[in-house]
């Protein structure tokens, strides 16, 4: 297994699949809102940019797979982009099963020199309030697969990040 890890952790059918599954995961996404109505809240929109975060990382880490440092940062920077991932489908299970309370407003909340909001709005504008997601599949919620997927992917970048350092 170990050795496993580590040519997977160098070869670009990981990030290959790393991105597809991102491109998925957005065209889900924008499926269930535009054509099944379900507007996205402000927990959805920060969801969508990790989304694309780890896109951006998997689509760098393909041009330069032959970079070692390059691949090794960006496995790094793939666990905390994983992690805000994690943490955004917890807060929105979370809100949805009542396990937290608080406001949630239709400010994304993004600062001005990162306003996708605002420059993407068909992809990123907030449209609903928080505390409901649509089942997917036997009662299924979308939050709660988000959640068990995302953990998933988190616990997969740790291990492909260590095994970065490893020699064959």
């Amino acid at each position: 297994m170990k050795q496993q890890l580590i040519d997977l952790s160098r070869q670009r059918r990981y990030w290959v699949a790393l991105v597809t599954l991102g491109i998925l995961l957005e065209a889900a996404a924008l499926y269930s809102q535009y054509v099944q109505g379900e507007w996205p809240c402000v927990l959805c929109i920060h969801i969508r940019i990790w989304i694309f975060g780890f896109i951006t990382i998997g689509l760098v880490a393909i041009i330069c797979n032959r970079r070692t440092p390059v691949i090794r940062l960006a496995h790094g920077l793939n666990i905390l982009v994983m992690a805000g991932f994690v943490e955004r489908s917890w807060r929105v299970l979370a809100v949805e099963r009542g396990w937290i309370f608080g406001s949630c407003d239709m400010d994304a909340g993004l600062p001005p020199w990162f306003a996708l909001d605002q420059w993407f709005p068909a992809l990123f504008e907030v449209q609903a309030a928080c505390g409901y997601t649509p089942y997917i599949l036997f009662q299924i919620s979308m939050a709660e697969i988000l959640l068990v997927l995302s953990a998933m992917l988190l616990s997969l970048a740790v291990a492909l990040f260590v095994a970065s350092w490893f020699n064959n």
